[in-house]
C-alpha cells in the first residue's frame, strides 16, 4: 500500500526545531470501502514506519504521532521506542478508565504523552495528571478564551503547545501567555518592514539575485557584484573548492570560478548561496525551501520534464522569498528578472510550473484532500518528499559551515 508522508516542525521559545508532527495517510482507490477506520488507520501507521523508517524522516529530532484509540489501549504493537515518539492522544478519545490505565501504563514505560486539540472540560482533569504535553489549537479560542486555558492548565505538570500559529503576532502572544513549544507556518511569514533601509548584505544579496536571473547572463558583472560581498565571495569559493563539485583543480578567482561552472550550475547554486545569506531567518524556513525546490525538481523528472528541471527547482527556491526578504512577494520577483513561466508558477500557480507548486506545497503541509498527484503515484510523491528532505538536510550543513 502507498503512503503519503509530511512533517510540520515544533518549536521551543527560541524558535529552534526540536520535533516534528508526522503526518501521513492513505491515498489508494482500492481501499476505499474499508469498513475499519481504526484498522486502516493502524495498517497505514505501521508501513509508514517499518517502510519508509522513522529517521528519514525526521532525522535525530523527535517525532509526534496522532494514534488510534486501539493502538493507545494495547491492541496493536508500537512500532518505535519512547525514546524517539511522542504519543498523541486525539480530541475525540473518551477519558474513561481503559484509556486512563492504558495511558498510565504507557507513561511508566517512558512514553511522552501529549493531549493533542485539548479543550479543558470536568472530565479530561484525570489525563491532565497523566500528559506531559497539553496542546491547544489558538484558531478555537479568542484572546480571553485562550488565557483563561492557559489559567486553568498553570496547575497541572504540563508544557503548553500552541497549534496553528500562523503569524509572528500570534507567536508573540502565545510567548507572552507562557507557551512552552509552537507549531504552525509563522517562521515563514513574512514580517513587513517599512520605512527601513536594508543593511548592506542584504542590499548585495538583493543585487547578486536580480544580476543571477537576468535574462543576458553576463560573467564579469556576476563576478563584480560577487566581490563587494567578502562573505559571498568566500562562501563561493569555497563550495567550489570542496570535494562537492569534483573539479580537479583549485578555483583561484571569482571569474575563473564562474566559467568553470557554467552558466546552468552557477543560477543554481549562487540563488543557494544568496537565500543562505540573508540575515535573522530561522534555520528551518532554509530546511523547508530546500526541501520544497528539490521535490519541484524531482517531480518534474518524474513527469519527464527532465530538460526543464532547474526551472522547477527556482519556482520552489524562491517561493518563500518574501519570508527571507521581509517585502511582499509580487515586489521581489519583479526586481530579479525571472522567466514570465517561473513568475507565473510562483505568484499565481499557473501554468506546469504552478501545478507542481501547488501539489509540493500540499504535500508539504500534509493537505492531502483534493491534491492533484499529476499523474504521479503516492510512492512517487513520497519517495520524493524523502529525498528532498535528505537532500536538504546535508544542504543546509553545508551552507552554515
Amino acid at each position: 500500500m502507498d503512503v503519503f508522508v509530511a512533517r510540520q516542525p515544533i518549536f521551543n521559545r527560541s524558535q529552534q526545531v526540536v520535533a516534528y508532527e508526522l503526518l501521513y495517510r492513505a491515498r489508494d482507490e482500492n481501499y476505499a470501502d474499508i469498513r475499519d477506520p481504526d484498522l486502516a488507520t493502524t495498517e497505514v501507521f505501521i508501513n509508514t514506519f517499518m517502510d519508509i523508517g522513522l529517521d528519514r524522516v525526521t532525522g535525530q529530532r523527535r517525532a509526534y504521532v496522532n494514534l488510534t484509540r486501539p493502538f493507545l489501549l494495547g491492541e496493536y504493537p508500537l512500532p518505535f521506542s519512547h525514546e524517539a515518539v511522542t504519543l498523541e492522544v486525539l480530541e475525540n478519545v473518551a477519558p474513561d478508565a481503559e484509556m486512563v490505565a492504558a495511558l498510565t501504563a504507557l507513561a511508566q514505560q517512558g512514553y511522552e504523552i501529549a493531549l493533542d486539540d485539548f479543550i479543558y472540560r470536568e472530565e479530561m482533569i484525570p489525563l491532565l495528571h497523566i500528559a506531559h504535553i497539553v496542546k491547544i489549537d489558538i484558531r478555537q479560542h479568542d484572546d480571553d478564551g485562550l488565557k483563561r486555558h492557559v489559567e486553568l492548565l498553570r496547575p497541572f505538570d504540563v508544557r503548553l503547545l500552541a497549534e496553528k500559529v500562523e503569524t509572528r503576532d500570534e507567536f508573540a502572544k502565545c510567548m507572552a501567555l507562557g507557551f512552552d513549544l509552537f507549531q504552525g507556518y509563522f517562521f515563514c511569514e513574512p514580517a513587513v518592514l517599512r520605512g527601513k533601509q536594508a543593511v548592506p548584505s542584504r542590499l548585495a544579496t538583493m543585487h547578486l539575485l536580480h544580476t543571477l536571473n537576468a535574462p543576458e547572463f553576463k560573467f564579469d558583472e556576476l563576478a563584480q557584484t560577487i566581490s563587494t560581498d567578502a562573505t559571498l565571495a568566500y562562501k563561493l569559493l569555497r563550495y567550489i573548492n570542496s570535494a562537492y563539485f569534483g573539479l580537479r583543480r583549485k578555483v583561484e578567482s571569482i571569474r575563473h570560478a564562474l566559467v568553470l561552472l557554467g552558466q546552468k550550475n552557477i543560477r543554481i547554486w549562487l540563488n543557494l548561496i544568496a537565500l543562505s545569506q540573508l540575515q535573522d531567518k530561522s534555520l528551518e524556513l532554509m530546511v523547508t525551501t530546500l526541501t520544497r525546490a528539490k521535490m519541484c525538481e524531482l517531480v518534474a523528472v518524474a513527469r519527464s520534464q527532465e530538460m526543464e528541471k532547474d526551472k522547477y527547482f527556482l519556482a520552489g527556491l524562491f517561493s518563500s522569498l518574501d519570508a527571507f526578504v521581509d517585502l511582499p512577494l509580487e515586489e521581489i520577483i519583479d526586481s530579479i528578472s525571472l522567466a514570465d513561466d517561473i513568475v507565473a508558477g510562483i505568484t499565481r500557480r499557473s501554468g506546469p510550473l504552478g501545478e507542481v507548486l501547488n501539489m509540493v506545497l500540499r504535500a508539504e503541509r500534509g493537505d492531502w484532500q483534493g491534491m492533484n498527484l499529476l499523474g504521479l503515484s503516492a510512492g512517487q510523491i513520497t519517495d520524493s518528499y524523502l529525498e528532498s528532505i535528505s537532500w536538504a538536510g546535508g544542504m543546509t550543513q553545508l551552507l552554515a559551515e
